[in-house]
C-alpha cells in the first residue's frame, strides 16, 4: 500500500496558528473589559546566505535562519480602536512592562512551541491594546469631535492563498570564486583603498492568519550582487561608487563577464572623480537621468502620498485634502503597482502578492495627468478612502504602515536625449547661467515629512556633469548634494526623456527596510538647488597598500 504523502509543514504551522488564534478570540478577555475585536498572527521565516570578498579574499561566508512573529491585537471596533503609532504601545505606563516577550518563532516545526510563543505575545499585546484603548477614550474628552475622522481600521474581505514552494538555490562555489576574482581587480588600483564584492540570497516564507478568516502562505526570494569601492580626492573628500544588481532568481543575476565589467566601470568612475574639480553650490537647470529622476519622485512625491502621512499630529500632510486638484505638471502620471514583477525584461524589487496586513497587492493610480487621485493605503483609512489597496508593508515584525512598492512615473511630454540636452542649454542661457548640469547617477536620498522640520528632501548624486552652454562640452564635477522643497522641485519639470529607467533598492522608514523599485524617465528641471557636500579633510592612508607592490607594473610608452 502506498504511503500517504507527507503533509506540508507550512500548513501544519498555519493550522497551529489558526488554533491559537481561535482560542484567543473565544477566551481572551480581562474581567469587566472588552475582548479583542480583531487579532492577526504573522510568522516570517528568513533564510539568508551571504558572501563578501575584499582584496581578492573572502571576508564573509555565512548564512542564518530565523523566524519572527508579529501579533496585531485590537480592542474597540473598526470605527474607533486601540491602535497607536509604532513604539507607543506602552507610552506613559509604568505597569506591566518589567518583561517583554520575545518575538521569535521556533525553527523546529513544532506546533506546540509556536502556539506557546504566540500565546505569550498575544497576552502582552492584548493588555497593551486595552491600556491604549482606555487612554484614547479618556483623551477624547478633551478633543473636539471631528465628524470627518476616518475609522481606525478598514474592513477587508478574507483571503485564502497557499503559494507553491519557491526554490532558492545558491551556487556557493561559483560565488566564492567570482567574489575573490572580481575583488582582486581593485588591488591594481591602490588609490581605491577599500572595496567589496557581496552576494546575497534571501528567502522569506510568510504565514498569516486573522480572525476575519484570512489564511495565507507566501514565499519570496531576492538575490543581490553588489560591487562597491571607496577612495578620497586629493582635497580629502570621501568618494564612493557601486553597481547593484537584484533578481528574484539566482539565474537572473548577471554573468561573470558583466560583473567584471561593472567592477571596471566602478574603478574608471572613481579614478575620474578623484581628478574631477569640486564645484560651488548651484541653482539652475539640470537634467536628472532616469535613476536620479526616480529617486526625486520617490523622495519628493512618493513618501508624501503614503496614507499614514495624511494623519497624525506630527505629519506635514503635504497632500492632505488635495484629491482632485492639480499637484504636478499635467503631462505626468504616477502609479504604484506591486503586481508588476518585470518591466522591459528587468525585475522589479517591489513585487509582492499580499501585503503584511493580509491584503492583496493592488495597482493604484496616485496622480493622473497631474491631478491627485489616490493615496497608498494600508488598513489605516484616510478621509475619503476607507479600504486598503494592499500597501501595508513592514520588515520583520515591525508594525506595517502604508509604503511604496513599484512607483512608476509616466510622461506625455517626451523628447529625445539630444533634444533634452539642447533644452537644458537653452534654459541655462535664458537664466544667464554659464552651464547647466546633468546628473547621471545617484546613490539615494532621504526626506522629511514631519511638521516639526522643513518639508524638504535631499539626494546624493554621484556622477554630475557640467554642460558648457557655449560648446555643449560635458565635464565631470563633484562635491554637491541635491536639496529642495518637494512641490517646488517636481513642478519645475519642463520635459522628460523617452526611455524609462529602473532604480531597484530598499526604502527605509518607521516600518523598516522594504524592497522597492522606482521607474521614471529622465527629467529636465527648470531649477534645482545643489548645496556643498560634507567636506572631508582626512588624509588618505599614509603608506601605500601592500597590494600596490604586487600589482603588475604598467609599461610606459616611449
Amino acid at each position: 500500500m502506498a504511503a500517504a504523502p507527507a503533509q506540508d509543514p507550512r500548513l501544519v504551522l498555519l493550522d497551529a496558528m489558526a488554533s491559537e488564534l481561535t482560542r484567543s478570540q473565544q477566551q481572551l478577555k480581562l474581567q469587566s473589559h472588552e475582548a479583542p475585536y480583531f487579532l492577526s498572527y504573522q510568522l516570517k521565516d528568513y533564510d539568508q546566505q551571504v558572501i563578501a570578498a575584499r582584496y581578492g579574499a573572502i571576508f564573509l561566508d555565512d548564512g542564518y535562519r530565523e523566524r519572527r512573529l508579529y501579533v496585531d491585537s485590537r480592542v474597540g471596533g473598526y470605527d474607533f480602536d486601540s491602535s497607536v503609532a509604532e513604539g507607543l504601545d506602552f507610552s506613559f505606563s509604568t505597569k506591566g512592562t518589567s518583561y517583554t516577550s520575545r518575538k521569535e518563532g521556533p525553527l523546529d516545526d513544532s506546533p506546540l512551541a509556536l502556539r506557546t510563543a504566540l500565546w505569550l505575545i498575544t497576552d502582552e499585546k492584548y493588555k497593551s491594546a486595552l491600556f491604549q484603548y482606555l487612554k484614547k477614550k479618556g483623551e477624547d474628552v478633551y478633543s473636539v469631535e471631528d465628524p470627518k475622522r476616518p475609522p481606525s481600521f478598514s474592513k477587508e474581505k478574507p483571503s485564502s492563498f497557499v503559494q507553491p514552494r519557491v526554490a532558492n538555490p545558491f551556487d556557493r562555489e561559483r560565488w566564492l570564486k567570482l567574489s575573490r576574482d572580481v575583488s582582486a581587480l581593485f588591488n591594481a588600483h591602490p588609490e581605491l583603498f577599500d572595496s567589496e564584492v557581496r552576494v546575497t540570497a534571501d528567502k522569506v516564507t510568510r504565514l498569516f492568519v486573522s480572525t476575519e478568516g484570512t489564511r495565507l502562505v507566501t514565499e519570496e526570494t531576492l538575490y543581490g550582487l553588489h560591487v562597491s569601492a571607496v577612495t578620497r580626492a586629493p582635497d580629502g573628500q570621501l568618494l564612493d561608487d557601486s553597481r547593484d544588481f537584484y533578481a528574484p532568481t539566482e539565474a537572473g543575476l548577471p554573468d561573470d563577464t558583466r560583473v567584471r565589467e561593472a567592477a571596471a566601470k566602478v574603478i574608471e568612475e572613481l579614478l575620474a572623480l578623484r581628478q574631477a574639480p569640486a564645484i560651488d553650490p548651484y541653482t539652475g537647470p539640470a537634467i536628472l537621468a532616469p535613476e536620479a529622476s526616480g529617486v526625486l519622485f520617490h523622495e519628493a512625491v512618493g513618501h508624501r502620498l503614503e496614507g499614514d502621512r495624511q494623519d497624525g499630529d506630527n505629519e506635514g500632510k503635504t497632500f492632505k485634502g488635495q484629491v482632485g486638484r492639480q499637484v504636478l505638471p499635467s503631462f505626468l502620471t504616477i502609479v504604484d503597482d506591486p503586481t508588476q514583477r518585470m518591466l522591459a525584461g528587468e525585475p522589479l524589487n517591489g513585487f509582492y502578492l499580499f501585503d503584511e496586513e493580509g491584503v492583496k497587492g493592488q495597482k493604484v493610480t496616485l496622480v493622473e495627468k497631474g491631478v491627485l487621485r489616490n493615496y497608498l493605503l494600508g488598513r489605516r483609512p484616510v478621509e475619503g478612502f476607507l479600504q486598503s489597496n494592499g500597501h501595508g508593508r513592514s520588515q520583520g515584525n515591525l508594525k506595517p504602515v502604508a509604503r511604496m512598492a513599484n512607483l512608476i512615473v509616466e510622461s506625455t511630454k517626451q523628447v529625445s536625449d539630444a533634444k533634452l540636452k539642447q533644452m537644458l542649454i537653452d534654459e541655462a542661457k535664458r537664466q544667464g547661467k554659464p552651464y547647466g548640469l546633468i546628473i547621471r547617477d545617484i546613490t539615494g536620498g532621504n526626506t522629511n515629512t514631519s511638521n516639526y522640520g522643513y518639508q524638504a528632501f535631499k539626494g546624493v548624486p554621484r556622477m554630475v556633469y557640467r554642460v558648457d552652454v557655449k560648446t555643449g562640452q560635458e565635464t565631470l564635477v563633484r562635491g554637491v548634494e541635491i536639496v529642495g522643497t518637494p512641490l517646488s522641485a517636481v513642478n519645475r519639470i519642463l520635459a522628460t526623456g523617452q526611455k524609462q529607467g529602473i532604480f531597484n533598492g530598499f526604502c527605509g522608514a518607521e516600518s523598516g527596510n522594504v524592497p522597492v523599485s522606482t521607474v521614471a524617465p529622465a527629467a529636465l528641471l527648470q531649477e534645482i538647488e545643489l548645496q556643498r557636500a560634507v567636506e572631508g579633510k582626512d588624509r588618505p592612508p599614509i603608506l601605500s597598500s601592500p597590494a600596490a607592490s604586487q600589482a603588475p607594473a604598467v609599461q610606459q610608452k616611449p
